[in-house]
C-alpha cells in the first residue's frame, strides 16, 4: 500500500515538473504568430485574407523590437567608465532622452522623455550609455513608476555615484486612446537617490536644469 502511494506521489511530482517546465519555456516564433492569428479571429476578421496573411509575422518582428530590453544586461552597458575627469565632481545631466515603451496593463505605447543626472565619484560613463540604459528598461512591458526606479537603481548600483536623479515625463496611450480618452495629459515621475534626495540644494539645482525642458507633446 505504501509503495503504491509513493508511486502516485512520484507520478504527480513528475507531472507538476513537466507542467512547470512547459510554462517556463519560451514559446516558439510559430506559436507567437499563431497567437496573433487567434487575436485577429477574435476581433472578427480573417487572418488568411490578403491584407492580413503576413500580419502575424510582422507583429512578431515588431514585438521583438518592442521588447528587446529583456535580453540586454545594463551592467554590460555601464561597466566601462573613465577616470580621467580632471577632478570633475559637478552634476552630469542628460536631458530629453526620448523613449517608447509599452504599458504592462494594456500593452499600449508609452511615449515620452527621460532626464538623467548623477554626481560622479572618481569616474564617469559615456553619455550614450545613459541613453542605452533607458532603452534597456523601456523596451519591456512597464509601468512608468517602476521604470523610473529601475533606471535610477541601475546607475546607482553599477556606477556608485554620490547621487542619481531620474525624471520621466510621458504620455500613456492606454489613457489617450481608450478608457477616459484624455489626450494631452502627461504623467511625471521622479526618483532621487543619494545627494539628490538628501541635499535640497543639489536637488533644486537639478530641477532648475530641467525646468526649461518642453513639456510632453507626444500626442500620438
Amino acid at each position: 500500500m505504501l509503495g503504491k502511494i509513493n508511486r502516485i506521489v512520484q507520478l504527480n511530482t513528475n507531472r507538476e515538473a513537466k507542467l512547470k517546465k512547459k510554462l517556463n519555456a519560451n514559446p516558439t516564433r510559430e506559436q507567437a504568430k499563431e497567437a496573433v492569428r487567434t487575436l485577429i479571429c477574435w476581433a472578427g476578421d480573417n487572418p488568411s485574407r490578403e491584407g492580413l496573411a503576413d500580419t502575424p509575422d510582422r507583429v512578431v518582428r515588431a514585438y521583438e523590437e518592442f521588447f528587446k530590453g529583456y535580453n540586454i544586461n545594463p551592467h554590460e552597458i555601464l561597466e566601462r567608465t573613465f577616470e580621467e575627469t580632471e577632478g570633475y565632481d559637478e552634476i552630469v545631466l542628460l536631458k530629453d532622452i526620448r523613449f517608447e515603451s509599452h504599458c504592462e496593463h494594456h500593452m499600449l505605447p508609452i511615449i515620452g522623455k527621460v532626464h538623467i543626472a548623477y554626481l560622479p565619484y572618481k569616474r564617469v560613463v559615456g553619455i550614450s550609455k545613459l541613453a542605452r540604459v533607458v532603452e534597456v528598461y523601456s523596451k519591456r512591458l512597464q509601468i512608468q513608476e517602476k521604470m523610473t526606479g529601475q533606471i535610477a537603481n541601475a546607475i546607482k548600483t553599477i556606477l556608485k555615484p554620490l547621487g542619481v536623479a531620474v525624471v520621466i515625463d510621458a504620455v500613456h496611450q492606454c489613457m489617450t486612446t481608450r478608457g477616459v480618452h484624455k489626450p494631452g495629459v502627461s504623467m511625471v515621475t521622479s526618483k532621487m537617490l543619494g545627494a539628490f534626495r538628501e541635499n535640497s540644494v543639489t536637488r533644486r539645482e537639478f530641477l532648475s536644469m530641467i525646468a526649461d525642458a518642453n513639456h510632453s507633446n507626444f500626442q500620438t
